[in-house]
């Protein structure tokens, strides 16, 4: 029997218009459930523009406790309505504490278990450490009404071991919400096909669908400028890509996947069969 799920990722520009990217994003997500989506990925921090370029005290003011996060209760009231699935990724207080985070939102509305990002970045325009403490709920795989999905958020997608990890705990596909575009730093480097081939070697490796979504179109905070490169992607499960969005310019991309068939060639290929977990000893080390 097949178990074919439409899957849809945004990708969107993003102002200090709070109210209008909001708006936007619902607008998107409509449109893509009209289109028959089941499951819909926004951008990583899609709320705002990536205010992590700088460290700035203000932005703090934007992170908000789970449980009385505006954009969550509107992303679940979008998700009932619908009847879709929507990862969301939002900027958490949790006490004293910051976090990039994500929850998986269920096609009844339903938020699901949280997710906090585990590796943070830092670097030139990326100052993530500044904001963000490093996850502490381990890596996460939710059952929704459409399938069992995992999730990383943008630097977590470079890690091969994330990925095999959602895989062994029965992730039929894979999210990655994204903010990556130029380095300040050297304007002449362009990691957008690594990026790519990054996680379509995760996909390819582990035999589960990777769905990307990255934001798009130029973003400047006190004359530091970043241009997000889109190329959002969704791969079947041999990581080739079925879809894909152009450098430029906001769109909706979508890819139609049968989670059976995937499930099927991921039993018949035997990679989990034939692993050697007692040689992998120093994956788990943090020096060799």
């Amino acid at each position: 029997m097949s178990k074919v799920v439409k899957f849809a990722a945004l990708q969107l520009t993003k102002s200090w218009d709070l109210e209008e990217n909001l708006a936007k994003a619902k607008k998107a997500i409509r449109e893509a459930a009209q289109n028959g989506a089941n499951v819909i990925l926004p951008q990583e921090l899609f709320a705002a523009p990536y205010f992590c370029k700088k460290q700035e005290a203000k932005y703090f003011e934007l992170a908000e406790e789970t449980e009385n996060c505006r954009l969550i209760k509107e992303m679940s009231a979008l998700a009932k309505e619908l009847g879709v699935v929507i990862p969301v990724s939002y900027f958490e207080k949790a006490g004293n504490t910051f976090f990039n985070s994500l929850v998986m939102i269920d096609a009844d509305g339903t938020v699901l278990d949280n997710y906090r990002k585990s590796h943070i970045p830092d670097g030139p325009g990326y100052s993530e450490k500044y904001y963000f403490s490093p996850g502490d709920t381990g890596f996460k795989v939710w059952q929704t009404k459409f399938g069992k999905f995992g999730a990383g958020i943008c630097w977590d997608q470079w890690f091969p071991e994330l990925a095999r990890s959602l895989a062994l705990h029965g992730a039929e596909a894979i999210f990655y919400p994204t903010a990556i575009g130029s380095e300040p730093q050297d304007p002449t480097l362009d990691s957008r096909d690594h990026w790519q081939r990054t996680m379509q070697g995760h996909s390819a490796a582990n035999l589960v669908p990777v769905i990307a979504s990255n934001r798009v179109g130029t973003e400047v905070d006190d004359g530091i400028e970043t241009t997000f490169y889109g190329s959002s992607f969704i791969t079947d499960h041999t990581g080739a890509k079925i879809a894909e969005a152009p450098r430029e310019g906001e769109t909706i991309i979508y890819a139609e996947i049968d989670l059976a068939a995937t499930a099927k060639a991921r039993h018949a290929w035997g990679l989990f069969r034939d692993r050697r977990p007692d040689l992998y000893t120093s994956v788990g080390k943090l020096a060799v």
